[in-house]
């Protein structure tokens, strides 16, 4: 298992920002703010799944197939080879979330995007 995140790592994004609260051999704990109206790409992960638990604001998931609509204390599992994205359904505030990432590598490298607003296709 490897993990390239380390604490404090963290990085700025046209959708908002994502920040490592802490980081092991097999997970990656992060912070992500997603500025009003803003939604991240469409993507899966070969290697880990995720965890997310929605600590402030509204929000639509995309998970495989389905459409699923989150607010504050809800939480989402994700596993590894499932589409999915999230996106801030409020017009002027926030979406807090924490992603627990766990599995045998976790980086930036474990991205495989589909549908992208900010041209960001691999």
């Amino acid at each position: 298992m490897t993990t390239t995140y380390k604490r404090g790592d963290s990085d700025t994004r046209p959708w908002g920002t994502w920040e490592v609260l802490d980081a092991g051999e097999s997970f990656c704990v992060k912070k992500i703010i997603v500025n009003p109206g803003a939604i991240l790409s469409l993507q899966l992960h070969h290697f880990r799944a995720e965890h997310w638990i929605i600590a402030a604001g509204e929000a639509m998931v995309v998970l495989g197939d389905d459409i699923l609509y989150r607010k504050s204390n809800d939480a989402v599992y994700i596993p590894a080879e499932t589409k999915h994205r999230i996106k801030n359904t409020s017009a002027h505030t926030p979406l807090i979330f924490i992603e627990i990432q766990t599995g045998e590598k976790l980086d930036e490298s474990d991205i495989v995007r589909f549908e992208d607003n900010y041209g960001r296709l691999k």
